[in-house]
């Protein structure tokens, strides 16, 4: 990783930026410059937001590509994007929109037209979609359904430093937006599989993810088949959905990073 370049960083559903902290100390000891956005209206952090969540409350999907988009067109250079669930779709939409030079998305949650739904995804964001009425709110995650979702290979003490340290309510449209996305015209959530002038996109699936297990991030994997632009998978066995932050998320950093110096458009 001898040559330079930006990374964006994209942060995903129930979290803040600062989930990023590893990574993005890591990547600019290498010598790269990072940025780490929050979702308009999270800048706030952690304990403001658990506070007042009302910030987040009706957040959807097109404002935060539409802002992420913003901030691209400002930075000196394009970036190298990567992002995380959510984030990860955030970056699939970006790429689909012509940014990024290359792009990374991790555990990622699903754009339109996969159709697959485990019981695990169920599950996890059950909290959410169990509700009606969680589309107009802020939903918080308990300690137990974190576990469950985001953090099943950490040991408790492990899973409760997460916690504290980095999750936030967040919002339940974007969560119906995802969910319903299926059977909603020009929904929010859509990619053009097919476009072959993106940039190159990594798929990295978590072994014991429970949010996205790999076997759905295989799913959208196959999606990009009808494309002639780069689409690879990968897989980190033994990991949670938090892979970003639990041990060996260095390994999952510079094979990230690796492969978008390796293949990025210059």
């Amino acid at each position: 990783m001898t040559k330079t370049s930006t990374i964006m960083l994209i942060h995903g559903f129930w979290v803040t930026p600062l989930c990023w902290e590893k990574f993005a100390g890591h990547f600019e000891k290498l010598g790269h410059t990072v940025v780490a956005p929050a979702w308009p209206g999270m800048e706030a952090g952690v304990e403001a937001l658990r506070a007042d969540p009302s910030p987040v409350v009706g957040l959807g999907v097109t404002e935060i590509v539409e802002h992420f988009a913003r901030l691209i067109s400002g930075l000196d250079e394009p970036p190298v994007l990567i992002g995380h669930s959510y984030g990860g779709l955030i970056v699939q939409l970006l790429l689909d929109r012509g940014f990024g030079t290359a792009g990374v998305a991790i555990g990622s949650g699903m754009p339109k037209g996969v159709l697959r739904l485990p019981l695990s995804t169920l599950r996890s964001n059950w909290p959410a979609v169990s509700n009606p009425a969680n589309r107009r709110r802020a939903v918080p995650l308990s300690l137990a359904q974190f576990t469950y979702a985001f953090a099943n290979t950490l040991s408790p003490d492990q899973v409760q430093a997460a916690y504290d340290r980095y999750v936030v309510p967040g919002s339940g449209r974007m969560l119906f937006q995802a969910g319903l996305a299926n059977v909603t015209p020009n929904a929010a959530t859509t990619v053009d599989y097919r476009n072959a002038d993106r940039a190159p996109l990594l798929l990295i699936a978590a072994g014991e993810d429970h949010v996205i297990p790999p076997s759905l991030v295989r799913a959208i994997a196959r999606k990009y088949r009808r494309s002639a632009a780069r689409t690879d998978y990968h897989e980190f066995p033994c990991r949670s959905h938090l892979l970003i932050v639990e041990e060996g998320w260095r390994n999952v950093a510079d094979h990230a990073l690796g492969w978008a110096l390796g293949v990025r458009r210059t």
